[in-house]
């Protein structure tokens, strides 16, 4: 896992059911050129494999093109983390 400096305010966030598919998810990002990583999953985000693509936020049309084009299919869905005032909550976006 790439470390790769991330907006602690505002970020994307890709949550899949299945492990293989975040780390084949992430690559296929930065293949792309957009920075990402692998984070610990968001407790907004109920369901899930505990892990999940963070992105900045403005990638996340690109993301989820991507993701369309794409046979990465255990996806749960996209969604924009907020972490303002230490607490983080996300959003389906």
């Amino acid at each position: 896992m790439r470390n790769v400096p991330v907006n602690p305010d505002t970020y994307g966030v890709a949550a899949f059911r299945s492990r293989q598919q975040v780390l084949r998810f992430d690559q296929m990002l930065r293949e792309k050129g957009i920075p990402s990583r692998v984070i610990n999953t968001p407790r907004g985000v109920s369901k899930g494999c505990g892990v999940s693509v963070s992105f900045p936020t403005q990638y996340i049309d690109q993301a989820k093109q991507l993701q369309h084009t794409t046979h990465v299919n255990s996806l749960i869905g996209f969604y924009q983390g907020d972490g303002q005032n230490g607490r983080h909550a996300v959003r389906p976006v």
